[in-house]
């Protein structure tokens, strides 16, 4: 794993605030595998589109995640923003899988909601980024 290589960027962010924005995500997506609620799905894809898509500073599940580091008193660990962007694009096409999946099979949708909450499991209990991985193996080879 050591030659793994991810997109950098002179942009930072907190890795605590990442790390608690991805326990979010995984309760998020829990609370739908159990419910079922397609809204919350819909949540998660506009927060993935902001995150990922716009120059807006903060979505409501990063402002949420602020907050809660400020109450932890969890001191700053400021990491690359790069690879925290490539992963929440890849969050919202998980999203929007599961989105559109919903209609046509709905257990398949949450299979990949399922997916996309061990990813975000990944990231906030070992601080493992799979949009690295994804970004060695797959994007790096197409675009050479």
């Amino acid at each position: 794993m050591n030659s793994l290589i991810c997109p950098i960027s002179a942009e930072k962010i907190n890795k605590n605030v990442v790390r608690i924005n991805g326990l979010l995500v995984v309760l998020s997506v829990l609370l739908y595998v159990l419910t079922g609620s397609l809204w919350i799905m819909v949540i998660l894809f506009a927060d993935f589109f902001i995150r990922g898509f716009t120059s807006i500073k903060s979505s409501p599940y990063s402002y949420v995640a602020k907050k809660l580091n400020q109450i932890l008193d969890l001191k700053p660990f400021m990491i690359d923003k790069a690879p925290k962007l490539f992963a929440s694009r890849v969050g919202f096409l998980f999203a929007t899988a599961s989105i559109g999946l919903y209609f046509i099979n709905p257990l398949a949708s949450l299979v990949v909601a399922s997916v996309l909450m061990f990813f975000a499991f990944l990231e906030a209990a070992f601080d493992f980024c799979v949009g690295c991985i994804v970004y060695t193996y797959v994007v790096l080879p197409l675009n050479r």
